[in-house]
């Protein structure tokens, strides 16, 4: 080969690669999730399911304008999923939950059973009256199943209904004595969030009418306890449960001010990770930013960015890990969306098409704390204009007039809270934010994943349930089958006690499971099962587990 051959070859190559920093370095393919399929060869151990509640893209782009740069949630958009429940096509959290945590749409308000059929949409063909009330096993169940360690992570009372869908089978997703009481009996390696109040009982400060004392059965399992961020930080290794409030968290703007003990969503999703990864047989792990709900609701624009922001941190702990480890699916979804935030609303004095960055950010920037904090932390009851009107200036940097105090007013008068009422009169007066409710809304909510075999496109909520089975290598069916046995179909000769109508009890055949726990008592020994029994109020139906049948089998012989 001649010189200038040679040399021709040389150049291009060199062309050839400056030419392909130059797609990296303009395009950064790395943060747009091209890379993320690198692992797909590798089989998955683990999965961390994250659940910003209540919300849909709009934040996602207020939180990039906010932060001034990409989202780590902006590298793993993959696709969108349908939300809609058995009852209506705007689904509530419960019903939501119990989709992508059993594979089955249910009713609204339900946890993990079985919808029932009096009022199913018109499109929904009803499962069968066997699965009225029915309890569905969940994923987190089916992973414990597989010998996996399981964790669930939120900014909520932990018993609220996002987390409590993966651990507890109820008709009410307020029986939150009742939920509890099965997330304890469900043996969860980690539980981080708020509620310590339904722990214990009235006698001892408590919120518990069953007159039972969750945490001393906590610590007689061999859990450990913490309250702080400090303690939490300590724990290196065993099963923890961490309730950082009486009832749910501080919002992560409001949390240096008013609870700075607490740990940000971020930090709990890393000492969860860090806990149950130690586990050989692969971990299930449920993180939920709560509160992005609560904001939607609220219509409080600097609650939602800044509580949306505080979960894509805790996307980031997830996808380094799952980067690192190279076996686990990442899998972040909202369950529904909340308020329908929009850029842009029509009281808008400009045309949107002048829109300037400092239009959308300005108004943000004074915003120190929550609407919820400025009613209950800083006005209080004098809701005189003077107090209304200086707290907002001091805690959110705004000027409002008596026409504003006028309108938030009205609001109250119609019903609404004051915090709901300055969101929605600041929001429309001095912002280009809109929205078109405090409550849900039934449009398809983003998808976002990393990991091996990641999905992409558009799904139906049950399916991430079913794609989280598939992954961690069970069949919910079969999980099912094993876990919820309705025992009228096994043993002719039962009583359901309700002498102590808090705390009832199955008997049979001299053998005794209390409802809601995962125990079986013979004489003098106690089993420990490895799902809870389960009572449908509605049907009378008590469901166990195939084990206990088992058990009580080998007693009778």
């Amino acid at each position: 080969m001649n010189k200038p051959v040679k040399n021709a070859i040389k150049i291009g190559s060199v062309v050839i690669l400056i030419l392909i920093f130059v797609f990296l370095a303009i395009n950064k393919p790395w943060q747009k999730g091209y890379f993320c399929s690198l692992s797909d060869n590798y089989p998955v151990k683990n999965v961390i399911m994250m659940v910003p509640d209540g919300c849909s893209n709009s934040i996602q782009t207020l939180a990039r304008w906010k932060k001034g740069d990409a989202l780590i949630l902006d590298s793993i958009l993959v696709g969108a999923v349908k939300t809609y429940m058995a009852n209506s096509v705007i689904t509530g959290s419960g019903a939501a939950v119990t989709a992508f945590a059993t594979g089955y749409k249910t009713t609204g308000g339900f946890l993990s059973v079985g919808p029932r059929a009096e009022d199913v949409l018109t499109t929904f063909e009803h499962p069968g009256p066997e699965m009225e009330y029915h309890p569905l096993a969940t994923v987190l169940e089916g992973a414990k199943l597989q010998g996996k360690s399981t964790g669930l992570v939120a900014t909520s009372n932990i018993s609220h209904a996002t987390p409590a869908g993966f651990a507890c089978h109820v008709d009410n997703r307020n029986n939150y004595n009742e939920i509890m009481e099965q997330m304890v009996y469900e043996n969860i390696d980690v539980a981080f969030g708020g509620g310590k109040s339904y722990l214990l009982p009235k006698s001892q400060g408590g919120k518990r009418t069953d007159g039972e004392n969750l945490l001393k059965v906590l610590l007689d399992r061999g859990y450990q306890f913490v309250e702080t961020e400090e303690e939490m930080s300590k724990v290196v290794s065993g099963k923890v449960w961490g309730l950082f409030a009486e009832h749910h968290m501080s919002a992560d703007i409001d949390r240096p001010h008013f609870s700075p003990n607490q740990p940000s969503l971020a930090e709990m999703a890393a000492k969860a990770i860090e806990l149950l990864s130690q586990d050989k047989d692969g971990f299930f792990l449920m993180v939920e930013g709560s509160q992005i709900d609560w904001a939607g609701h609220a219509n409080d624009p600097i609650y939602m960015v800044t509580d949306f922001l505080a979960f894509d941190e805790a996307v980031k702990v997830a996808v380094d890990f799952a980067r690192n480890d190279k076996k686990t699916l990442v899998l972040a979804f909202p369950d529904h969306n909340c308020g329908a935030l929009s850029i842009g609303h029509g009281n808008t004095k400009k045309p949107c098409s002048e829109t300037r960055v400092e239009d959308l950010i300005s108004p943000l920037k004074g915003m120190k704390i929550t609407a919820g904090a400025l009613e209950y932390q800083q006005i209080g009851t004098d809701l005189s204009y003077t107090n209304v009107s200086k707290q907002i200036k001091k805690w959110w940097e705004i000027n409002i007039t008596r026409e504003d105090y006028k309108e938030i007013k009205e609001l109250m008068d119609k019903g609404f809270p004051l915090s709901y009422s300055i969101s929605e009169v600041i929001s429309k007066n001095y912002t280009v934010l809109g929205w078109t409710s405090h409550s849900h809304t039934g449009e398809d909510v983003p998808l976002w994943a990393y990991g091996p075999n990641r999905p992409v496109g558009l799904y139906d909520n049950t399916e991430l349930a079913e794609i989280t089975a598939s992954a961690l290598g069970f069949n919910l069916k079969e999980i099912n089958h094993e876990l919820f046995v309705d025992v009228g179909e096994i043993f002719s000769d039962y009583c359901l006690d309700k002498t102590d109508t808090a705390n009832p009890v199955l008997e049979i055949n001299e053998v005794n499971l209390p409802i809601n726990k995962n125990l079986l008592i013979a004489e003098d020994k106690t089993y420990e099962l490895k799902g809870i029994v389960v009572y449908a109020p509605k049907t009378g139906k008590v469901n166990i587990p195939r084990e206990a049948i088992r058990i009580i089998e080998e007693l009778s012989k």
